[in-house]
């Protein structure tokens, strides 16, 4: 009877480790897919910012200083509203 109540006593205290680890995992888990996101998030941000200084370069190479000047306060308002 105390060999069967000792051998309870390690099954529970396994599960208990055991449990604990899953959330150590489940928790850490979630912080990567919250950093994932923040590092897709900040590649979105980059290539949007690419992509209209690239369009700025070509306005200018055509000599479309009118719509270089609207890309480029375009992009001083995406810069200082996403920081």
């Amino acid at each position: 009877m105390a060999e069967i109540s000792k051998q309870q006593k390690g099954i529970r205290q396994g599960q208990k480790e055991i449990r604990e680890r899953f959330e150590k995992i489940e928790s850490e888990c979630d912080q990567l897919k919250r950093e994932t996101e923040a590092v897709s998030q900040a590649s979105d941000n980059n290539q949007l910012r690419l992509d209209i200084m690239l369009r700025i370069l070509k306005a200018r190479q055509e000599n479309d200083f009118a719509k270089a000047a609207d890309l480029t306060c375009s992009l001083r308002k995406i810069l200082l509203s996403r920081g």
